[in-house]
């Protein structure tokens, strides 16, 4: 697998009970149609969790697909036109991907680095992920500290779009969030709250077996998320 630093996340939102399984169903089946896809490297199928996927319990509306891709180009081409991409799309009442440049990476993914960093500094609006194994042993102290965690980044202004997503419900979990600058999004990582009370939680007790931390810089973005594009609020050039 080649690693380069194109990534897309694509959301779809399922509104009736017959999409929704079809969508869980897909969970599995996907996994056959995803590795033909022309150019793809890296994939994750993820659901989420309710309200903006900062719970244990599943959502059984909203679902993602995370991939790499060898260029722009062909990112922004097969999530558009390949098989797979098209039949969520013409399920979900909803779908939003976003395409991104990979700043910075560190840690590892299922066992590998997915993300190819361009060590380029980001000066403006930037996406950032978090990606963990949580240790099923500490599973129930770790979602004990999401929701006021999920309530503090809920009343920060500054962040544009947040969501948690996940391959396995409870112990494989991502995070995703928009920030206007790096300025923000470092304010809210170390302001003195539940979030920074759950970081020095973590590294104390060695909670997670695996994880992976990225950074990256919002090349564009198509279709809605809640009626509209949530990059409307940043200043990104077009």
């Amino acid at each position: 697998m080649t690693h380069t630093p194109i990534v897309t996340l694509s959301f779809f939102r399922f509104s009736r009970p017959t999409t929704r399984l079809w969508a869980l169903w897909m969970m599995g089946r996907a996994r056959f149609a995803l590795p033909k896809v022309a150019g793809i490297g890296f994939w994750k199928l993820c659901g989420s969790g309710t309200g903006e996927g900062f719970t244990p319990i599943p959502n059984t509306a909203v679902y993602a697909i995370l991939a790499t891709w060898p260029d722009e180009a062909t990112a922004r081409r097969e999530t558009e036109t390949a098989g797979i991409f098209q039949a969520y799309r013409a399920r979900a009442t909803e779908t939003w991907t976003i395409i991104l440049e990979t700043s910075s990476a560190r840690g590892v993914w299922s066992g590998g680095a997915p993300f190819s960093a361009t060590g380029r500094a980001l000066d403006g609006p930037l996406a950032a992920l978090t990606r963990a194994t949580v240790k099923p042993s500490v599973a129930l102290k770790f979602w004990g500290r999401v929701p006021d965690i999920s309530r503090m980044i809920g009343a920060d202004r500054n962040v544009a779009f947040k969501i948690g997503i996940g391959e396995v419900p409870l112990l494989h979990q991502v995070t995703f969030s928009i920030w206007p600058d790096t300025r923000s999004m470092g304010a809210f990582a170390r302001e003195n709250g539940p979030h920074a009370a759950a970081i020095r939680a973590v590294r104390d007790g060695n909670w997670f077996a695996e994880e992976l931390y990225a950074r990256f810089a919002i090349l564009g973005d198509t279709g809605t998320w809640g009626g509209t594009s949530p990059l409307n609020t940043l200043d990104i050039p077009a």
